[in-house]
């Protein structure tokens, strides 16, 4: 499902425009990012959580000269998935 069907979808479930969910998904995603470059943790009961997490300083190396070089530590955002979400798809794969 791209973005413009999840709007529309959103849009009749909830009996609002389009440009209402679009706004309101803009404002969802700008607090999320908000919160996750302050270092903060978003949960959203039975969806999900969203973190930012620290990656190590490592190794790589070049696959076209076979150099090794420095990766630097970085922040990254993750998601991870509600358990009963994740149960509750498992299950549909295993029946489907």
């Amino acid at each position: 499902m791209d973005s413009k069907n999840l709007i529309m979808e959103l849009a009749n479930k909830m009996e609002w425009t389009p440009k209402e969910v679009t706004d309101m998904l803009s404002a969802l995603g700008s607090a999320i990012g908000t919160k996750l470059m302050e270092g903060d943790s978003v949960c959203l009961e039975s969806f999900g959580s969203f973190q930012s997490e620290k990656t190590m300083e490592r190794v790589g190396v070049h696959p076209g000269d076979g150099k090794s070089y420095l990766i630097p530590p970085e922040i990254v955002p993750v998601f991870k998935l509600d358990e009963a979400l994740r149960k509750r798809i498992r299950s549909l794969e295993d029946n489907g």
